[in-house]
């Protein structure tokens, strides 16, 4: 319970917190192996500051925060769709949900409905960052993932966008070999990831 509720203070304010300059987080020093990716999300201003001033690199990511970095991302354009998510229509992620329902980035639950609030999984991370390949027209990558020794606790559903996101470098595992898919995103790991994503390749 504790955690959820602080995913959902980390969504209410990931919307309204103004950016801070690089290197501003007082929870973010410098030295962190994530601090690389939040400098560089920040200055791009897809990911802000929480109440508080801080970054909270270790708050959990919800549903509604994935939308709403990736619309950022797009240039926050300002769209609706004819038939919006039920749960969305008046919420502080309706634009963003909108877009992602219109672009496809974002299919929703059988009821109609988002989740925004409810906490993603790497895999699911993976699902969002897929499909808005898709949408961009982008090549997709086809990563090995027998590499990693819990490749079997991978989704069924998520194979494919699993399979893009480590083959283009955005998932990586750890050092036991592990790539954790059904094990909750962090801001810190949702920093690294984009900026991942908005590296080119070398070579």
């Amino acid at each position: 319970m504790r955690k959820r509720l602080l995913a959902l203070l980390t969504s209410l304010c990931l919307f309204t917190a103004p950016a801070l300059a690089a290197g501003e987080y007082p929870d973010v020093t410098g030295e962190e192996w994530f601090a690389p990716a939040v400098e560089s999300v920040t200055e791009k201003g897809i990911m802000t500051g929480l109440e508080g001033g801080l970054f909270g690199p270790g708050e959990a990511v919800t549903r509604a925060t994935v939308i709403t970095v990736l619309w950022r991302l797009e240039g926050s354009p300002k769209v609706s769709v004819e038939v919006p998510f039920t749960d969305a229509e008046t919420d502080w992620y309706a634009v963003p949900a909108a877009w992602a329902k219109g672009t496809g980035v974002a299919s929703g639950y059988a009821d109609g409905s988002f989740g925004g609030r409810d906490l993603v999984t790497r895999e699911q991370v993976a699902c969002f960052l897929y499909r808005y390949a898709q949408y961009k027209e982008e090549p997709l990558a086809e990563g090995a993932l027998g590499l990693f020794r819990d490749a079997a606790d991978i989704s069924p559903w998520a194979e494919d966008a699993m399979r893009h996101a480590v083959g283009a470098g955005i998932l990586q595992g750890d050092s036991q070999g592990l790539v954790a898919p059904g094990g909750y995103a962090d801001r810190a790991s949702l920093a690294a990831m984009l900026q991942r994503m908005l590296t080119p390749a070398a070579g």
